[in-house]
């Protein structure tokens, strides 16, 4: 008898063999990088604090002194602090559209249906909180600050709310995410309006003639990033010479950087000019192959891999380092807690993002009459919209392009002190959620909505195969290959959530990697032909146990083992009988964009992370709970 194949590397249960990429999703390294982000964010901003109140002539020094790029007899002079908040902000802002890209081709936003919600969301997220600020400052010399209280700091803002909101469904991160990226693309469209100097025609015209250039080669198809590096330094250099806040044209480029899933053909090529390198690892084979993966991988998720854990760990908190130092005195925070500046702010972001952002949720669901509605319950959506007062980045951006002497100190102090309010306000409502009872606590962070369904093809009972009970209120579907050892390391943990949970169906279908596994369509065909026989689970459990053993003589012997007609079996092998049905899957698994095996769903719910045991069971406890307040 042959022995049980050794498994996969040590490791955790998140490995699969890529059919289209195997990378984390984009969302969820987004939000990872984020959040660590904003704990190197706090310690820059606990640092500029410390260092102006103990030198503050140091500080001011250090960021007024002047650099000056020159080429030929052109050139750029700006002090330090310009250079940062102009410079190395376009990139933040670069990142930022990505975003926005990327969910408007693969998130939330891809049905386009549920754009309205983040839009109304973002939006109301920024009039209430403007509203209240002219509502102290409205005739006044400061009434010109308005766009301090509008944006969200994303980065800040989840990273709190992981901290004070552990309880929240995590696809509270996801609407806010969404919500914030609406957020910020209307904040930098307002800085290009309306916080811009006096504008000069012929080099803005020069700079919308590069972003044309810059669209065209895309349209070409052109992969090479130093093009599109050159093209965004001369439409920046372009914008600045125009007295435009330059920052605008990172955004522009990020939006223009489309984001897809991997493409059935690039993989194949890949897997080719991979195989190529290993019979001849020569550099030009090595060449073709790192083109050839990267192909396959959208721009757009390989800049946000290559940048984002800069912009977050570095550029970000070098801003709050040369914009966050304040002198604080007794007397000035006195003068600054009764300025209608720091009045308006701290009431616009403490009271106004949380009213604005609740309030049209809920507009846009009562005229929809429930169609679209928030995917988390309304204390969700109230704590995300109090944990959205945390408005540090763009507010401290906008407060240095509207003030400045007193006027900017009073600004930068009700930023600071808006996010610590915004901080209490959303454990608040995770406290007061908390007392509720189980049933209503649930509702109030679940919500009612319906969620996107990822899988293309729905479960059919009468023609997939099933394990469990017909009526449970849970499914998990798996996308495996027969021969993929992460699938054979993932079987033993869906028979513990079988077992473990009583109310959860299971769903084999096949992906068989031909260009990796070569026994892997034969193993499947074997798989459907034990099927004819009623004999689908049993010839499937051997397999996985066997994975090293796949060849026609190994399954005509399983196929005696499990008392089939051998004879028959013969024959449907030899005929491809169950080929049809194979590639069925292989098709709903391609329009369900499957990345690799394993790949599961749970109630039509692409699962993204680990499979472990504690993980699957995590996502289906989830799922039930979604089941319960559905029903």
């Amino acid at each position: 008898m042959t022995e049980r194949r050794a498994g996969p590397p040590s490791g955790s249960f998140a490995d699969r063999t890529a059919w289209a990429r195997n990378l984390r999703t984009p969302l969820r390294e987004f939000m990872r990088t984020e959040t660590g982000g904003a704990l190197v964010l706090l310690a820059a901003t606990l640092v500029a604090l410390v260092w102006a109140n103990a030198d503050a002539s140091s500080y001011e020094r250090v960021w007024e002194t002047q650099v000056s790029v020159r080429f030929g007899g052109a050139g750029l002079s700006q002090d330090l602090r310009q250079w940062v908040n102009s410079g190395l902000m376009t990139v933040f802002f670069f990142v930022v559209g990505l975003e926005a890209r990327r969910e408007f081709d693969m998130g939330e936003l891809r049905d386009r249906r549920r754009f309205a919600l983040p839009l109304a969301a973002g939006v109301g997220g920024m009039v209430v909180p403007v509203a209240l600020y002219l509502a102290f400052n409205s005739g006044g010399p400061a009434a010109h600050g308005w766009g301090i209280a509008m944006s969200t700091d994303t980065a800040f803002a989840l990273g709190v709310l992981a901290l004070v909101g552990r309880t929240f469904p995590p696809r509270l991160r996801t609407y806010l995410l969404t919500a914030t990226v609406v957020d910020d693309v209307i904040a930098l469209a307002v800085i290009a309006i309306v916080y811009s100097g006096d504008i000069a025609l012929p080099p803005l015209l020069l700079a919308i003639g590069i972003l044309a250039v810059t669209v065209l080669v895309r349209a070409l198809g052109m992969r090479q990033i130093p093009v599109y590096v050159v093209l965004g330094v001369a439409a920046w250099a372009a914008v600045q010479a125009a007295g435009v806040e330059p920052v605008v044209v990172g955004l522009v480029m990020g939006l223009l950087t489309y984001a897809h899933p991997a493409a059935r053909d690039d993989l194949e090529r890949a897997t080719e000019v991979f195989r190529l390198f290993r019979e001849q690892p020569t550099p030009e084979f090595a060449r073709s192959a790192r083109t050839g993966v990267a192909a396959a991988i959208s721009p757009n998720e390989r800049l946000q891999l290559l940048i984002h854990p800069w912009t977050s760990y570095a550029v970000v908190p070098l801003f709050a380092l040369a914009n966050a130092g304040v002198t604080i005195t007794a007397g000035f925070l006195g003068r600054a807690f009764t300025s209608a500046v720091t009045l308006g702010i701290v009431v616009g972001y403490v009271a106004g993002k949380p009213l604005g952002i609740l309030g049209s949720s809920w507009l846009v669901t009562r005229v929809s009459r429930g169609r679209l509605r928030p995917p988390v319950g309304w204390a969700a959506v109230g704590g995300g919209g109090a944990i959205a007062g945390i408005g540090f980045t763009v507010a401290l951006l906008i407060a240095t392009l509207s003030f400045t002497g007193e006027r900017l100190e009073e600004a930068k102090i009700g930023v600071l002190s808006a996010a610590l309010g915004a901080t209490v306000v959303t454990w608040v409502v995770v406290r007061a959620t908390a007392l509720l009872p189980p049933r209503r606590r649930l509702r109030a962070l679940l919500g009612t909505a319906e969620s996107i369904i990822d899988l293309a093809a729905p479960v059919e009972p009468g023609r997939d195969h099933v394990r469990g009970p017909a009526n449970a209120p849970v499914t998990v579907v798996e996308y495996g290959d027969f021969e993929c050892p992460y699938c054979g390391r993932a079987e033993p943990v869906v028979r513990e959530l079988l077992a473990d949970h009583g109310d959860v169906r299971y769903v084999w279908r096949h992906l068989p990697l031909n260009d990796i596994h070569p026994q892997a369509q034969l193993a499947a065909e074997a798989a459907e032909a034990a099927a004819a026989q009623g004999r689908f689970w049993e010839m499937h459990d051997l397999l996985l146990e066997r994975q090293d053993a796949l060849r026609p003589r190994d399954l005509l012997r399983y196929a005696g083992e499990i008392g089939l007609d051998v004879d028959r079996f013969r024959a449907d092998l030899r005929r491809h009988t169950g080929a049809g049905r194979i590639a069925e899957d292989v098709d709903s698994a391609d329009v369900s964009g499957v990345s690799g095996t394993p790949t599961f769903f749970v109630n039509g719910r692409r699962h993204v992370g680990a499979y472990d045991i504690a993980t699957l069971s995590a996502a289906v406890r989830g799922a039930r709970k979604r089941a319960a307040v559905g029903s």
